[in-house]
């Protein structure tokens, strides 16, 4: 079953009671759609300013990787729970040309377009959980979770 999707912000926000949807990324402004839902989201949940930072960051990296390397997707997002813990998980997939090296891919300062190498492994470095799934031809789907 795939997560409800909520509406953005271009017709009302997302309503609190929801703890699950997805949001499409397809131009340049859903980027900032999806750094606006990660702040709501974040702040819901009250991270601190810090943690709220870091996922907000990880979160337009990982958006703008789908954009422009997979050709669009979407941002899935749950709230989850680990027995006292509660966090945010995100998930960036994209049905894009996917990474022929994932260990390259990782390195601070490889890139494969005019970037500056940082998306992937500094997105790692700012969340608590991060697993990535992808290969020549397969898309890619990055999972990231910031626990509180």
């Amino acid at each position: 079953m795939r997560p409800h999707r909520p509406t953005t912000s271009r017709s009302r926000p997302v309503p609190a009671a929801e703890s699950a949807g997805a949001l499409p990324i397809r131009v340049e402004s859903d980027i900032v759609l999806a750094r606006q839902l990660v702040r709501r989201l974040t702040q819901e949940l009250r991270f601190s300013l810090v943690d709220q930072t870091k996922m907000i960051t990880a979160a337009s990296e990982l958006s703008r990787n789908t954009l422009i390397y997979g050709g669009g997707g979407e941002m899935a997002w749950q709230f989850v729970q680990a027995g006292v813990r509660t966090g945010l998980q995100l998930a960036f997939v994209d049905q894009g040309p996917g990474i022929p090296d994932l260990e390259l891919a990782m390195k601070d300062g490889w890139t494969s377009g005019n970037g500056m190498g940082m998306g992937l492994s500094g997105s790692k470095r700012l969340v608590n959980d991060f697993e990535i799934e992808s290969g020549p031809g397969r898309g890619t789907r990055v999972t990231i979770t910031r626990w509180k």
